[in-house]
């Protein structure tokens, strides 16, 4: 029993002692080499223009890269530079009923980036990312569009962030 009592002991001292510590934000930048980043704001280039898309999908972009790295935003002489547009921005029919009626509409998010990489060119890129969302027919857009570009952007921010600041 007493010999019980000790082991526990040192198993809580010595479990007490270590700690193991994991950072799962998925960049994998090096500070020395890229401190800075110049990120532009990306400007509507869709047919269909909703105003607050823009500065909503700027700011949660800007955000991501304070949140989520060290770098400093820089516009003069940065080490990686980020820029693009919003490319689409659209609502297309899905799920056909029989009266020929659209049970679901899609509304659809494309952007397109430009990543540089001044102290490494070849890791520089451009690509367009898109992400939607489904809703149902009988609601209006007005009523879904502020959630829905919510959503929309965070995707789009996501996938813009693991694509240039992640080497997986």
């Amino acid at each position: 029993m007493k010999r019980n009592i000790i082991i526990l002991f040192i198993l809580i001292l010595v479990s007490g002692s270590c700690t193991v510590s994991y950072k799962f934000n998925g960049a994998s930048i090096n500070y020395d080499e890229t401190p800075d980043i110049s990120i532009q704001d990306f400007q509507n280039q869709a047919l269909l223009v909703y105003p607050p898309l823009t500065q909503l999908f700027n700011e949660d972009l800007k955000d991501m890269f304070t949140r989520r790295t060290k770098l400093r935003f820089n516009s003069v002489n940065p080490s990686m530079e980020l820029e693009g547009e919003i490319t689409r921005y659209d609502l297309t029919p899905m799920a056909v009923q029989e009266d020929r009626m659209a049970s679901q509409t899609r509304l659809t998010m494309a952007v397109t980036f430009r990543f540089r990489n001044n102290k490494r060119p070849e890791k520089d890129k451009e690509e367009t990312i898109s992400a939607y969302r489904d809703f149902d027919s009988n609601q209006m857009l007005t009523d879904v569009q502020d959630e829905l570009i919510k959503e929309l952007t965070k995707d789009i921010v996501d996938q813009i962030f693991n694509s240039t600041m992640s080497d997986w």
